[in-house]
């Protein structure tokens, strides 16, 4: 399990960095994704955006935290955005850009050990089937 404290801690700094980081979350996972740009036309006033970011932070929390029903509803997000054509390990990328933005706002005081807490982090979200 990804060291909870390490990631709490870097939401935390990067809050106190960055009032608002859902733009530069997007900006990142759209610079990955281009073809992910267009499932958003309709969200014309970032409701969608945000709502989602929020469901990943706390998915995110949750699961550092030992949150049994974050697993589930991911896995149920996992699926569910196959409907999009958002498969496989292309539903891991919004999670890398909220990794890759956090180091980006908290650099250059980023560290090994929360690039590895981050790098174990991913890799449990990845084995969420």
């Amino acid at each position: 399990m990804p060291n909870a404290e390490i990631i709490q801690a870097t939401f935390e700094r990067a809050a106190e960095a960055c009032a608002d980081p859902a733009p530069l979350v997007y900006a990142r996972l759209f610079a990955l994704r281009p073809d992910f740009k267009p499932l958003f036309d309709m969200d014309t006033d970032g409701g969608v955006r945000g709502s989602m970011l929020e469901t990943c932070f706390e998915a995110i929390l949750g699961l550092v935290e030992g949150s049994g029903s974050q697993r589930v509803i991911l896995s149920a997000a996992r699926f569910s955005h196959g409907g999009y054509g958002v498969e496989g390990a292309e539903f891991d990328v919004m999670f890398a850009s909220i990794r890759d933005v956090f180091r980006d706002i908290l650099l250059p005081d980023w560290t090994a050990e929360e690039e590895a807490a981050w790098a174990d982090l991913l890799c449990e979200i990845a084995a969420i089937a």
